[in-house]
């Protein structure tokens, strides 16, 4: 199982590097996370240079896309040739964005006219591209999944981790994560963000 996450000029290293760390937490010889960037290297918002293990179009094989959010978003929807290079299909893949990740999947056509969660800065550029945005940290719609705010790619990764390999999988995941003295709490709050949207399976 291959899970991507793009990250682009300026990201967030947050949204990147929090979903790295939950989902490789799964520790079984056909789980593979990579960093998929445009460039060998990109530098995040706060000045972190990173290698990435895959380009774009490399993630366009993943079995999961996890669209990372950052400072130069609207240059990214903006620039074709960028865009062009990523080519995803919720028919074959799992595909969630994190806060202005969001408005790469709704320029790429791939929110079908569903609502999406993002950031609140995001937001206006997410609804003049005719997407309406929830109030709400995580939203799923079938195989493709939107969060809002930073924190909330713990969302994406336990929703990833639960499509894959199980609930239970998930829910060990975030517990490893959680602060101590707070794991329960932590763990039960973000499953029941991601619960009511585990219902359907990968086609395949």
């Amino acid at each position: 199982m291959h899970i991507a996450i793009l990250t682009f000029e300026g990201f967030n290293e947050l949204d990147s590097f929090i979903a790295l760390g939950i989902l490789n937490r799964i520790k079984k010889p056909h789980w593979r996370v990579s960093i998929a960037t445009p460039e060998t290297r990109v530098k995040s918002m706060n000045g972190v240079v990173i290698e990435g293990h895959i380009s774009l179009r490399e993630a366009s094989d993943a079995d999961a896309v996890i669209v990372g959010s950052g400072l130069l978003t609207r240059e990214v929807v903006a620039n074709a040739a960028l865009m062009a290079q990523m080519r995803f299909d919720p028919a074959r893949q799992l595909l969630g964005a994190q806060c202005s990740g969001t408005l790469v999947l709704a320029k790429l056509g791939l929110l079908g006219g569903v609502p999406a969660c993002t950031d609140l800065t995001t937001k206006p550029w997410v609804e003049a591209a005719g997407v309406d945005v929830l109030n709400q940290p995580f939203f799923a719609n079938g195989n493709v999944a939107t969060a809002g705010g930073c924190l909330a790619s713990q969302y994406l990764a336990a929703w990833v981790i639960a499509r894959f390999e199980g609930v239970e999988a998930a829910e060990s995941a975030l517990h490893y994560v959680a602060p101590v003295a707070e794991k329960e709490d932590y763990v039960a709050r973000a499953m029941r963000n991601i619960t009511p949207y585990l219902a359907l399976s990968l086609t395949r």
